[in-house]
């Protein structure tokens, strides 16, 4: 668990971050959002002991880490940022271990934590005799997130992880962390100035201005309840569309439910039926294929073979009835 009270920092008579009190419970997702300059980063700074707070008090798992030795309380706290800054002249497997080889565990332990990562983070246990030169950018981006993990810690804190990588690799690296997350159930403090990433990965998303954080909720409550100005403006008209990348079309299809846009007949999976999907795809691109294709509904498979139906009216129904909590 994380928690600040009160928490300010001041740089050269500029206020960086503002009074802020906050509390990320064990086991929860939090985005810290805002612009550029809000005082996101300086806030994780301050938690992982970068920066000392000008004022106010900050909790780790119930205690002050006033009292706690800097290099204690590291130990407990992964930290992913964008630059990864992986070392260049050692392994993969060097790179993700070197936490545990300062912590002094058997070099068996290592290895065998290392593999287990490589997995975990859907890289090849090929790679882990890998240099850093020899990997992309969201390889290297998925070695650093599991260099946080090695040393199994409780608490997360992820600067901006994925904000230098393409948008393609960005998304595959949104979609292993949800799922790494869903196993892991780290308590993480998430920094992003991306609101389609902030609705995607938070359990919760406290929006930030001006070092100050002026509004908090679930993505549900942040896109269904009227902000204030700034908060509208940064969201955008389009945040409704956003969240549907959250959610999965067999989350909200109907079952058993036949076609009825003769263009879109339902086949086994694998013929060219562009209005046959995955009970998997998210329902932003499932919004998209309706779209492009003109169908007001799809044939959702399973087994290869159609289940039910995804139609806007359906999907309209399922945010009606608040989705699962709209979290």
């Amino acid at each position: 668990m994380i928690q600040t009270k009160n928490l300010t920092k001041i740089y050269n008579g500029i206020t960086a971050v503002d009074n802020v009190s906050l509390e990320v419970p064990s086991g929860e997702l939090c985005v810290l959002l805002g612009p550029s300059g809000c005082g996101k980063s300086t806030l994780l700074k301050m938690i992982n002991a970068l920066v000392p707070p000008t004022s106010g008090e900050i909790f780790v798992n119930g205690k002050n880490t006033h009292d706690i030795p800097v290099e204690l309380l590291r130990r407990g706290i992964g930290y992913v940022v964008q630059n990864v800054g992986l070392f260049p002249h050692y392994t993969v497997m060097r790179n993700i271990g070197v936490v545990m080889k300062l912590l002094n565990k058997p070099k068996e332990d290592i290895e065998k934590r290392a593999l287990f990562l490589l997995d975990l983070i859907g890289l090849p246990r090929s790679y882990a005799s890998r240099y850093p030169r020899e990997l992309s950018g969201g390889e290297a981006q998925r070695v650093g997130v599991a260099r946080a993990l090695a040393a199994d810690p409780a608490i997360l804190l992820m600067d901006e992880p994925f904000g230098s990588v393409d948008p393609l690799n960005r998304e595959h690296l949104q979609n292993s962390f949800t799922e790494i997350q869903k196993t892991l159930k780290k308590t993480v403090l998430f920094v992003t100035h991306d609101v389609s990433e902030a609705l995607m990965l938070g359990d919760r998303i406290l929006l930030m201005q001006e070092g100050r954080i002026v509004r908090e909720g679930t993505p549900g409550d942040l896109v269904f309840q009227e902000g204030d100005n700034f908060s509208q403006a940064f969201f955008g008209s389009e945040m409704a569309l956003k969240l549907l990348s959250r959610y999965r079309v067999g989350q909200a299809y109907t079952k058993g439910m036949k076609i009825q846009n003769a263009a879109c007949q339902p086949s086994r999976v694998g013929e060219a039926i562009p209005c046959l999907v995955s009970g998997n795809m998210p329902l932003s691109e499932a919004l998209s294929l309706m779209i492009i294709n003109g169908c007001r509904e799809l044939a959702v498979s399973g087994d290869g073979f159609p289940q039910g139906t995804l139609s806007f009216e359906s999907l309209l129904s399922y945010f009606r009835k608040g989705a699962p909590n709209v979290q």
